[in-house]
């Protein structure tokens, strides 16, 4: 399967194939980043003229998989998902198949993304890049302050997701191949499940061993932001560790703009959304996609930050 770029907002084409509209199950619908991406699709369908059903998986595997079932008993035309577990999509992908309805998994990829049939495809973000920008900016920033050893946490997000497990390799695969400017050591590294929360919990855990420490290395922005809270709280001097996560959404890009944040890799949810319907359209009229469409990541640092205010 050839891979391409897919940059900026997809063009969207009405089709009569639509008329029943198209089935779109999220993982989640309280998470920042997922809330960009799902009003991309509503907002591209609408300026299409296109209806779209978007329901909320609530984390449930089971209850997506029942959504799924539910938009092929209803006759939807095309369904989107973004799973919440990416190892159990090969049941999604079967039920679609044996209805002959087509499918686009958006954001997070698929278990069975190499063997999937011909009318579904994977719309994200080659996971590859985003860990791997953030790790070298991070290092690079690092060097910048003087450091030539330095010491970091990582933070991880759901380990059920591909996204996560990428993320995290990515950032063992950049130390492994002499990429980081700097001789780094991870102190530990756990899971927050993506979340603000959980990240400032753990963090307070880990501030309270006493160890010293230069960074925080996070699979995504909100993560990094409940890193960011723990540190607050705890009275250290931001300008004193680096930050880093991925994403780019409004919180992050305000916390950069407010000193506190060091690293971002903008992940164009929007454009997710919009290429997901894109693709939905056109494999319910018929025509052929490519089955693994990329929309580039970008760094984002104190340097650029003011571009991608308006991006999310």
């Amino acid at each position: 399967m050839k891979k391409y770029v897919f940059a900026g907002v997809v063009a969207l084409m009405g089709t009569s194939a639509m008329a029943d509209g198209i089935g779109v199950s999220m993982a989640k619908f309280d998470d920042n980043f997922l809330t960009v991406l799902r009003n991309g699709i509503q907002t591209q369908a609408d300026a299409a003229g296109l209806k779209v059903q978007i329901e909320d998986a609530q984390n449930d595997v089971a209850k997506q998989l029942d959504q799924i079932n539910n938009f092929i008993a209803s006759g939807v035309s095309s369904i989107i998902v973004n799973p919440v577990d990416t190892s159990a999509t090969q049941a999604m992908s079967d039920a679609a198949a044996a209805a002959n309805i087509p499918l686009v998994y958006v954001n997070r990829q698929p278990i069975n993304v190499d063997t999937m049939p011909d009318n579904q495809a994977f719309v994200a973000s080659n996971e590859v890049d985003s860990g791997t920008l953030e790790t070298i900016e991070v290092c690079n920033q690092l060097k910048a302050a003087g450091k030539d050893k330095a010491s970091v946490y990582v933070m991880m997000g759901e380990l059920s997701n591909q996204a996560a497990v990428q993320r995290t390799a990515d950032i063992h695969d950049v130390m492994a191949a002499g990429k980081c400017s700097v001789e780094l050591t991870i102190i530990d590294e756990q899971t927050a499940n993506w979340s603000r929360d959980e990240a400032q919990n753990m963090m307070t855990n880990w501030l309270s061993s006493g160890t010293a420490f230069d960074g925080v290395i996070a699979n995504n922005d909100e993560m990094a932001i409940g890193a960011i809270q723990a540190m607050k709280a705890a009275g250290i001097d931001m300008a004193t560790v680096v930050v880093g996560g991925i994403d780019a959404t409004q919180d992050a890009l305000a916390a950069m703009q407010a000193g506190d944040l060091d690293v971002t890799v903008f992940q164009n949810a929007a454009g997710q959304g919009a290429g997901a319907l894109d693709a939905a359209t056109k494999l319910a009229a018929g025509e052929a996609v490519e089955q693994k469409v990329y929309i580039p990541f970008e760094l984002v640092t104190p340097a650029n930050v003011a571009d991608y205010a308006a991006k999310n």
